[in-house]
């Protein structure tokens, strides 16, 4: 599309939008009596309003039932996960529903998933992650490799963007998972990084860690309901997320994991048992000897939270009216316009650069603002005038216009924000 920086285009592009309907389903803050522009669905999503009503639902089959809630309710809860099963599958492009679960938190299933997929041998023991990756995936890797005796300079492989780049080549990963192939136990990526907001190519890095006898997995937090997915296709091993970002599952929601059938299906797979991992049919013999469900409901270790459960799939219920499709149309739409409107800033003012990828099909919802100076003052400026983006240290603003519920004139609107900040 070409873009025109004018408040009417915007509108009009609001006008055209058949996602525009979707904003009305969402509580948008406010400031000083107006409605803030939110452009941080990447760090909290905001809240549904069938939030409310799906959570009240919930407690009121507490109140009348009590522990029967687990069978009698509207929703029982023995089976609850089963619920989110179904829009699970679609974002994450599992071949059925047995290769995704909602689960624990983001960290806690990388570990568990961990146990089963990272099994170092004295040949191969390397795991290979991007430099500068989340840090609490840092850590689980360093811990990991700690717990299995292993020193974690020796253990762990940064691949890195060239000198003075930001971005990482697809050829740079695959010719780094080849360097070390005949060492490689696993190779470990943020589908989208956090900090550039680069999307990988999943399918391409994963075939080249197949080829190098690694196993391959995925921290999909930014990726996941914010980019197509195609998990069981692309013979991705395993894969975690959380669901508070672009699932608006509230602060600390229940997170999520697919596992491919072919390890699923394996239940001589090394993994950490539960109660709740045992077959669901016979969990009520409490027999002794752990036997793991078929699928990645073999990971399970205890209940969930249903409150939680219960605010995720209000949110994925409006992911499946919408599609995700026109999310992602809508996505590349905003963030190109986004970029449109950004260039526009004069020169003697722009004091910053956008380091994510200009190519739409290399980035989500978002687009990250290196500044070189007053980076904290603008973002300071900007917060004061009722807009809410993400600041990175040392120099970095995140902005994230969502397909949900942010629209074109919000665009245009922080771009003159911005603009005065600077000024």
């Amino acid at each position: 599309m070409i873009f025109e920086s004018s408040i009417d285009f915007a509108r009009k592009l609001d006008h055209n939008d058949p996602l525009i309907g979707f904003r009305e389903k969402f509580y948008i803050p406010q400031s000083k009596g107006k409605n803030q522009i939110y452009f941080c669905g990447n760090s909290l999503g905001l809240q549904p309003r069938s939030v409310s009503s799906a959570i009240a639902q919930e407690l009121e089959d507490w109140k009348q039932l009590g522990v029967e809630g687990h069978f009698h309710g509207r929703h029982p809860w023995f089976e609850y996960h089963k619920l989110l099963k179904p829009a699970l599958r679609e974002l994450t492009g599992a071949a059925d529903q047995s290769e995704v679960t909602p689960m624990g938190s983001l960290t806690t299933n990388l570990h568990l998933l961990l146990v089963s997929f990272y099994r170092p041998t004295n040949q191969r023991f390397k795991i290979l992650v991007e430099s500068g990756a989340f840090p609490s995936d840092q850590y689980a890797i360093e811990t990991q490799c700690r717990w299995h005796g292993l020193d974690p300079q020796q253990a762990i492989v940064e691949v890195s963007p060239e000198a003075g780049a930001y971005l990482l080549s697809t050829d740079k990963i695959v010719e780094c998972i080849e360097r070390h192939q005949d060492q490689l136990a696993l190779v470990l990526l943020g589908g989208v990084q956090y900090y550039t907001g680069q999307f990988f190519d999943i399918k391409t890095i994963t075939e080249a860690g197949h080829r190098a006898g690694a196993r391959v997995g995925w921290d999909l937090a930014h990726a996941v309901g914010n980019v197509p997915l195609n998990l069981h296709h692309h013979q991705v091993d395993f894969a975690v997320w959380c669901s508070y970002k672009y699932l608006n599952s509230g602060p600390g929601g229940t997170a999520g994991i697919f596992v491919h059938q072919r390890h699923g299906d394996n239940q001589d797979l090394i993994r950490f048992g539960g109660w709740w991992g045992y077959p669901q049919e016979q969990r009520f013999e409490m027999k002794k000897g752990f036997i793991p469900s078929k699928g990645s409901d073999g990971w399970q270790l205890s209940n969930v939270n249903i409150l939680s459960l219960a605010s995720q799939k209000a949110s994925l219920d409006i992911f499946q009216q919408a599609g995700m499709e026109s999310v992602r149309s809508k996505s590349r739409l905003l963030t190109g316009f986004l970029e449109h409107v950004l260039t526009d800033i004069p020169a003697n003012l722009k004091c910053f650069q956008i380091i994510t990828p200009s190519n739409p099909e290399e980035r989500g919802a978002q687009l990250s603002l290196l500044f070189n100076e007053k980076g904290k003052k603008v973002f300071r400026e900007l917060t004061s005038r009722g807009v809410v983006v993400d600041w990175r240290e040392p120099d970095l603003i995140r902005v994230s216009p969502v397909a949900l519920y942010n629209s074109f004139q919000e665009v245009f609107e922080f771009s003159r924000i911005l603009k005065n900040s600077l000024e």
